[in-house]
Protein backbone atom coordinates (compact mmCIF):
# COMPACT_ATOMS: atom_id res chain seq x y z
CA UNK A 1 0.00 0.00 0.00
CA UNK A 2 1.17 3.40 -0.70
CA UNK A 3 0.51 6.88 0.37
CA UNK A 4 -1.77 7.60 -2.33
CA UNK A 5 -3.89 4.60 -1.00
CA UNK A 6 -4.68 6.60 1.97
CA UNK A 7 -5.45 9.78 0.44
CA UNK A 8 -7.83 7.94 -1.78
CA UNK A 9 -9.76 7.04 1.87
CA UNK A 10 -9.56 9.97 2.97
CA UNK A 11 -9.39 12.96 0.80
CA UNK A 12 -6.73 15.28 -0.42
CA UNK A 13 -8.27 18.22 1.35
CA UNK A 14 -5.37 19.74 3.18
CA UNK A 15 -6.69 22.91 6.45
CA UNK A 16 -4.29 25.85 5.49
CA UNK A 17 -3.89 28.97 7.61
CA UNK A 18 -1.44 31.95 6.55
CA UNK A 19 1.50 32.93 8.29
CA UNK A 20 -0.03 35.80 8.89
CA UNK A 21 -3.06 34.25 11.24
CA UNK A 22 -3.02 34.69 15.12
CA UNK A 23 -2.03 31.71 17.36
CA UNK A 24 -5.74 32.41 19.00
CA UNK A 25 -7.17 31.85 15.31
CA UNK A 26 -4.95 28.58 14.54
CA UNK A 27 -5.96 27.61 17.60
CA UNK A 28 -9.67 27.65 17.46
CA UNK A 29 -9.58 26.22 13.24
CA UNK A 30 -8.13 23.68 15.35
CA UNK A 31 -10.60 22.55 17.72
CA UNK A 32 -13.42 23.47 15.35
CA UNK A 33 -12.28 21.26 12.57
CA UNK A 34 -11.11 18.66 14.90
CA UNK A 35 -7.96 18.13 13.58
CA UNK A 36 -4.54 18.29 14.67
CA UNK A 37 -2.27 19.89 12.76
CA UNK A 38 -2.62 22.18 9.51
CA UNK A 39 -0.51 23.41 6.50
CA UNK A 40 0.96 27.35 6.96
CA UNK A 41 0.83 28.80 3.68
CA UNK A 42 0.90 32.02 2.45
CA UNK A 43 -1.11 31.58 -0.99
CA UNK A 44 -3.19 27.78 -0.06
CA UNK A 45 -1.26 25.59 -2.27
CA UNK A 46 2.73 26.52 -1.12
CA UNK A 47 4.66 24.61 2.17
CA UNK A 48 5.59 27.78 4.59
CA UNK A 49 5.39 25.41 7.57
CA UNK A 50 3.28 23.50 9.82
CA UNK A 51 1.62 24.45 12.62
CA UNK A 52 0.36 21.35 15.25
CA UNK A 53 -1.64 21.45 18.58
CA UNK A 54 1.05 20.21 20.25
CA UNK A 55 3.04 23.43 18.98
CA UNK A 56 0.33 25.83 20.56
CA UNK A 57 0.27 23.87 24.08
CA UNK A 58 4.13 24.03 24.30
CA UNK A 59 4.47 27.25 23.69
CA UNK A 60 1.40 28.66 25.59
CA UNK A 61 3.69 29.03 28.88
CA UNK A 62 6.52 30.67 26.93
CA UNK A 63 5.05 33.89 25.56
CA UNK A 64 2.57 33.95 27.92
CA UNK A 65 -0.29 36.60 27.43
CA UNK A 66 0.84 37.67 23.74
CA UNK A 67 0.76 34.47 22.84
CA UNK A 68 -2.77 34.52 21.39
CA UNK A 69 -1.36 37.45 19.10
CA UNK A 70 1.16 36.14 17.75
CA UNK A 71 1.53 35.30 13.76
CA UNK A 72 1.34 31.24 12.85
CA UNK A 73 4.80 31.76 11.41
CA UNK A 74 6.10 32.33 14.99
CA UNK A 75 4.81 29.01 16.55
CA UNK A 76 5.23 27.54 12.99
CA UNK A 77 7.98 24.05 12.31
CA UNK A 78 9.83 25.90 9.16
CA UNK A 79 11.58 22.50 8.44
CA UNK A 80 8.89 20.24 7.51
CA UNK A 81 8.96 16.38 6.39
CA UNK A 82 6.97 15.55 3.57
CA UNK A 83 6.65 12.20 1.68
CA UNK A 84 5.19 11.79 -1.72
CA UNK A 85 1.94 9.53 -2.43
CA UNK A 86 3.71 6.61 -4.10
CA UNK A 87 5.19 6.40 -1.29
CA UNK A 88 4.92 2.74 0.91
CA UNK A 89 3.31 3.35 3.89
CA UNK A 90 5.39 1.04 5.98
CA UNK A 91 8.39 3.62 4.64
CA UNK A 92 6.14 6.13 6.06
CA UNK A 93 5.40 4.57 9.08
CA UNK A 94 9.09 4.67 10.28
CA UNK A 95 9.69 8.01 9.41
CA UNK A 96 7.04 9.24 11.69
CA UNK A 97 7.72 6.89 14.41
CA UNK A 98 11.85 7.46 14.07
CA UNK A 99 11.18 11.49 13.59
CA UNK A 100 8.44 11.63 16.14
CA UNK A 101 5.85 12.86 14.03
CA UNK A 102 2.04 12.78 13.86
CA UNK A 103 1.52 14.75 10.48
CA UNK A 104 3.48 14.37 6.95
CA UNK A 105 2.07 16.87 4.18
CA UNK A 106 2.26 15.00 1.02
CA UNK A 107 4.07 16.87 -1.89
CA UNK A 108 3.84 15.56 -5.39
CA UNK A 109 5.88 17.47 -8.02
CA UNK A 110 6.38 19.91 -5.38
CA UNK A 111 3.04 20.92 -5.12
CA UNK A 112 1.12 20.44 -2.10
CA UNK A 113 -1.41 17.43 -2.54
CA UNK A 114 -2.71 16.04 1.19
CA UNK A 115 -1.83 15.68 4.49
CA UNK A 116 -1.51 12.50 6.05
CA UNK A 117 -1.52 11.72 10.06
CA UNK A 118 0.12 9.08 12.06
CA UNK A 119 -3.89 7.64 12.96
CA UNK A 120 -4.48 7.26 9.38
CA UNK A 121 -0.91 5.37 8.50
CA UNK A 122 -1.56 3.11 11.38
CA UNK A 123 -5.95 2.50 10.33
CA UNK A 124 -4.01 1.46 6.92
CA UNK A 125 -0.95 -0.87 8.74
CA UNK A 126 -3.65 -2.26 10.40
CA UNK A 127 -5.94 -3.17 7.31
CA UNK A 128 -3.22 -4.39 5.29
CA UNK A 129 -2.31 -6.95 8.33
CA UNK A 130 -5.70 -7.83 8.71
CA UNK A 131 -5.93 -8.92 4.90
CA UNK A 132 -2.45 -10.78 5.27
CA UNK A 133 -4.24 -13.00 7.87
CA UNK A 134 -7.47 -13.91 5.95
CA UNK A 135 -5.31 -14.89 2.92
CA UNK A 136 -3.15 -17.12 4.54
CA UNK A 137 -6.00 -18.22 7.01
CA UNK A 138 -7.71 -19.26 3.40
CA UNK A 139 -4.76 -20.96 1.85
CA UNK A 140 -4.42 -22.73 4.97
CA UNK A 141 -8.06 -23.79 4.75
CA UNK A 142 -7.69 -24.51 1.17
CA UNK A 143 -4.86 -26.89 1.48
CA UNK A 144 -6.58 -29.23 4.01
CA UNK A 145 -8.91 -29.93 2.00
CA UNK A 146 -6.70 -31.03 -0.77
Amino acid sequence: MSVADILKAKGTAVMTVRPSETIHAVAKRLQQEGVGAMVVSSDGDSLDGIITERDVAINLAVYGTEFHTLPASALMSAAVVTCAPEDSVAEVAKVMTNQRLRHLPVKKGGMLVGIISIGDVLKHRLDEAQLESRTLRDIAIACRYR
